[in-house]
């Protein structure tokens, strides 16, 4: 595969394009948060029932009675346990078995650009043979780096910003992880409007469906991908 960049799209293009998919494909963006919430919470309820965090929150809800300081004591007590720190590790890990479901987003935009059949299978294409490892190694690569930049937020948006199309080069075109990065910040150097921009509409608009209305939020929540395929498809170009 060859990249190369074509003029330089308009943000409200790169908008109306990433709407289009999500609107075009709302059934499938409701069962990717169905199934995404359905195994996240399931895995939260379970692991907290068995390191028993249930009753350390039956103390926290007491200190709070108490005082904000002696809410956040015991806070910092309860994140410093062993039960504590192994139930983080478990939502970590599910975390990570769940992002190969984005990628299916994509299969599903690529489908609508193909002009082909939509599956709800289509949702799983991030799970199928040996490539399922490597979706995995390159998310639990991102946390690790997101998690130190955090805490600045400045630099949070800026990783971000450089891996935005990573997972796309990764499913469509092979590259690998730090392959897939080089050519992500190539085009941040050359969109960093544009790609900024519509990172900020993209998060804003995913989380908006929760503060408005919970169930709108299962709609809203996968808007994301849309607006990374539509960056994606804008920018880059894919020749054999």
């Amino acid at each position: 595969m060859q990249n190369k960049y074509p003029q330089k799209p308009g943000i409200d293009f790169i908008l109306k394009q990433a709407f289009f998919y999500w609107n075009k494909t709302l059934v499938f963006q409701l069962m990717f948060s169905i199934i995404f919430f359905a195994v996240f919470f399931t895995s939260m309820f379970f692991f907290a029932a068995r390191y028993g965090l249930w009753e350390q929150n039956q103390e926290l809800a007491e200190a709070l009675k108490q005082g904000t300081t002696v809410y956040l004591e015991k806070l910092k007590a309860l994140g410093e346990t062993e039960n504590y720190q192994m139930f983080s590790f478990a939502i970590l890990g599910t975390s990570i078995f769940l992002y190969p479901l984005n990628l299916g987003l994509f299969q599903v935009f690529r489908k609508i650009d193909l002009n082909e059949p939509i599956e709800l299978g289509d949702l799983f294409a991030g799970y199928r043979g040996l490539n399922f490892l490597k979706y995995l190694g390159y998310y639990i690569f991102w946390v690790m780096v997101y998690r130190l930049t955090v805490p600045t937020l400045f630099l949070a948006v800026v990783w971000v910003c450089v891996t935005v199309f990573v997972a796309p080069l990764m499913f469509f075109t092979d590259k690998r992880i730090f392959e897939a990065i080089s050519l992500n910040f190539q085009a941040l150097k050359k969109y960093y409007i544009e790609i900024f921009v519509c990172v900020i509409v993209a998060v804003l608009f995913k989380y908006i469906g929760f503060a408005l209305l919970f169930i709108g939020g299962l709609f809203t929540f996968p808007f994301w991908n849309a607006m990374i395929y539509s960056l994606y498809k804008t920018i880059f170009s894919e020749k054999s």
